[in-house]
């Protein structure tokens, strides 16, 4: 007998409504995981970092329906995996409300919820003038994302100026390839790129961009708040910053493999007892790149195997105690995780190639070498990948006569190259990710999809998923070229979405059959 629908249920019926019609759509099948590759660093502690793997997934375009997303859960700590693509702004984030989220106007709130994940994919999704804003909040990723120009004075104004803060009781939190730029410092209207204050604990930032701002970051607000802790900063790009890379307060921190461009008045600031690991980093043309500056409350700091490029000293005075020129250590940091640290000769090579968004997500070995991430082990509940054999099944390629679409291309390539039969020719996307689809004027069935991979390509199809693009739905996931079975649907297009990639990968025919 058919149960009657709860208050609760038509509520995030209604709310899920909302999030299409502000540009959300909500995907049936749950992924693998919540974002490609796992977390290195203090985010592995106290339980470790997850976001919103296991959980459903929904496409979203406007800030509004990351919002809705949040709201339309039956709980605030049902896990659910945000994917953004597209520019958000303040025209369209507005405030949602419901049960499971505490949302605002002009900022992504992220407040009293946890077992969340929001990462950029398709095109690329970029935050422009809006803030990030974790809040009392737990098990959170943010992946593949530019955030800019965020300011705290001026107009517009969002989340005080931080492109990510974090505040008030907040655990376990990774952010990783990200791109966070201002476009100068606190007389401009701007103030930190990543901040963290009011007993923030557990965060690892990685594979990321800092750009162009007076303050790269803080851990603590002031020298009474060091409840703060245990973050990680590793494979990120500190460039073009005047101070705060980071400023840290209390707790202890691990840097290492950063590579530093241009810290124009100070860098890592360890003071108010704080307890630094800085380790096999490269410093380059920047001046006072750690130390305790601007307080006599001391910090102490661990230096090993760091590189020094051009990098200038201020004398010790009472508010000053520079590490350089000898960079030696004050103090002993004890790591509790595992990790693979680069040589610093390689950090800058390998963080050009793996730090930022719209980068592939590519990682490094620990070994100097670049690579895709790792997809985790498929759960019982993803989608099976198909084989890799290319050999296509029988019948017609129904991809031939048929429309195609897409993300940006690479310039000198054609969507129509994916059908026209011509091993030669091909489409690549503007970068390492993107999709293209096939399209039909009326419903198709389709039960296997082949992936050709032009000869001599550029790059090579890592992460990839399968998607019903009518309904949304992911259909397989898995990684590399080749044949992809699945159970036979009708539909009007088919969308195959490059997660991740090595380099510009071309695929010369996308194939579609019923059998």
């Amino acid at each position: 007998m058919r149960q009657p629908v709860t208050r609760r249920l038509q509520a995030a019926l209604a709310t899920l409504a909302l999030a299409a019609a502000a540009g959300g759509i909500v995907l049936t099948a749950p992924e693998a995981s919540a974002a490609a590759g796992s977390a290195t660093g203090y985010a592995t502690q106290n339980g470790g970092t997850t976001g919103g793997a296991g959980g459903q997934t929904v496409r979203a375009t406007t800030g509004t329906a990351i919002h809705a997303a949040l709201c339309g859960r039956a709980a605030a700590g049902t896990p659910i995996v945000i994917e953004v693509e597209g520019t958000i702004n303040h025209g369209n984030t507005s405030k949602v409300s419901g049960s499971s989220c505490n949302t605002a106007d002009g900022v992504i709130e992220l407040k009293q919820i946890s077992n969340v994940t929001i990462v950029g994919v398709g095109g690329g999704a970029v935050f422009d003038q809006i803030g990030i804003h974790i809040r009392e909040s737990s098990n959170i990723i943010i992946q593949n994302v530019t955030v800019k120009n965020v300011k705290k004075s001026g107009s517009p104004t969002s989340n005080g100026g931080d492109a990510i803060g974090m505040e008030s009781g907040v655990r376990n939190v990774w952010v990783d390839h990200t791109t966070l730029e201002a476009s100068g410092g606190e007389s401009e209207g701007y103030d930190g790129l990543f901040d963290m204050k009011a007993d923030t604990r557990y965060v690892t930032l990685s594979y990321s961009i800092l750009r162009n701002s007076g303050r790269g970051g803080l851990v603590g607000s002031s020298e009474s708040d060091v409840s703060n802790g245990f973050v990680t900063y590793h494979h990120n790009l500190y460039e073009n910053i005047d101070s705060r890379a980071p400023l840290l307060r209390g707790g202890v921190g691990h840097m290492f493999n950063n590579h530093y461009v241009r810290i124009n008045s100070s860098g890592i600031n360890s003071r108010a007892g704080a307890r630094a690991k800085v380790e096999n980093n490269y410093f380059e043309d920047s001046k006072d790149v750690l130390g305790t500056f601007y307080t006599d409350a001391a910090g102490y700091w661990q230096a090993d195997g760091n590189t020094l490029d051009n990098v200038t000293w201020s004398s010790p005075g009472e508010d000053n105690n520079p590490a350089g020129p000898a960079m030696e250590s004050t103090t002993t940091v004890s790591i509790p995780y595992a990790y693979s640290a680069d040589a610093a000769g390689c950090v800058p090579d390998v963080v050009s190639r793996t730090a930022g968004a719209g980068k592939g997500l590519k990682v490094s070995d620990g070994n100097c070498t670049v690579q895709p991430p790792t997809e985790p082990t498929p759960g019982p509940t993803d989608p099976t990948p198909g084989p890799t054999d290319p050999t296509p099944p029988g019948g017609t390629n129904l991809s031939i006569g048929a429309g195609s679409d897409g993300s940006s291309k690479a310039s000198g390539t054609s969507f129509g190259h994916l059908r026209d039969g011509d091993l030669t020719t091909y489409w690549s996307p503007a970068g390492s990710t993107g999709h293209a689809s096939i399209k039909w004027d009326s419903a198709t069935a389709v039960s296997s999809v082949v992936i050709r991979e032009a000869a001599g390509s550029a790059g090579t199809i890592g992460a990839w998923r399968l998607r019903d693009a009518d309904a949304g739905t992911v259909l397989a996931s898995g990684d590399g070229a080749g044949t992809i079975s699945f159970p036979r649907t009708t539909l009007r297009k088919i969308t195959f979405e490059i997660v991740g990639s090595t380099g510009s990968p071309r695929i010369a025919e996308f194939e579609t059959y019923a059998d």
